[in-house]
């Protein structure tokens, strides 16, 4: 049994891999922005998971959020679920706050972060990123650089398992109706990633779909570029991985 937080899990992607979790007798913590979305938490938290409460887009609440998981003991794994599609929260939402919780949580040996098609998209650019979200962000950079910060912390942290994970294009409140993926195999990788013991998923710096690693936008695995992105990070938030 692993301990295992998994942030935005009020519903979608999140919600369908906390339930899988639980089902399978892990202590599983869930992670909703307010009191209001953690309403539907409650059948997850009869059946023994905690629930944290702390919006994404502000960085206190997302300190507050580590030293209460820091207090409780040490977590096993993180899945980085939560994230935005639109709008001035994509990126304290999408990066920002994985960033600052990866630097924060002590203990955790498996690290996943959801990341999207859309990374191929973004750009390898850190000069004028609105960091705070005073306009609306782009959704592929922020993908970019969180698919950039899982490599960036395989390399930098060798005895941690650091993913990430394109779920596909799933027919979820952020996704759409029409989204074509199968919402099944969409939660799927992830869970296996931070919980599995089967040979593959001990893997680290890789980018996954439906578990399959595939090759990541060239700038992922630049190292020049992860140090870049943590250094703007760091210089950020005040926190340094």
């Amino acid at each position: 049994m692993s301990r295992i937080l998994v942030t935005g899990s009020a519903d979608g992607l999140g919600r369908a891999a906390a339930d899988s979790l639980l089902s399978e007798g892990h202590d599983v913590v869930v992670h909703a922005r307010n009191q209001e979305r953690a309403a539907g938490l409650d059948a997850l938290a009869d059946r023994g998971a905690r629930i944290v409460l702390g919006e994404f887009t502000d960085r206190d609440a997302v300190r507050r959020i580590a030293a209460e998981l820091n207090d409780a003991g040490p977590l096993d794994a993180v899945i980085h679920n939560a994230g935005v599609w639109s709008g001035p929260a994509v990126m304290p939402v999408n990066i920002i706050a994985p960033y600052l919780l990866t630097a924060l949580l002590r203990g955790p040996r498996r690290l996943v972060y959801l990341s999207s098609g859309s990374h191929f998209g973004g750009h390898p650019a850190l000069d004028g990123v609105d960091w705070r979200g005073r306009s609306a962000g782009s959704y592929a950079d922020s993908k970019l650089f969180v698919t950039t910060l899982a490599a960036a912390v395989a390399r930098l942290r060798p005895g941690v398992l650091s993913n990430a994970v394109d779920p596909g294009w799933v027919p979820t409140k952020m996704g759409g109706p029409s989204a074509p993926d199968d919402l099944e195999q969409g939660h799927r990788t992830q869970e296996w990633l931070a919980s599995s013991d089967e040979p593959q998923a001990l893997a680290t710096g890789g980018y996954w779909y439906h578990r399959e690693q595939l090759q990541p936008h060239r700038a992922v695995h630049d190292e020049a570029f992860q140090d870049r992105l943590l250094q703007a990070l760091a210089e950020e938030t005040g926190t340094a991985l």
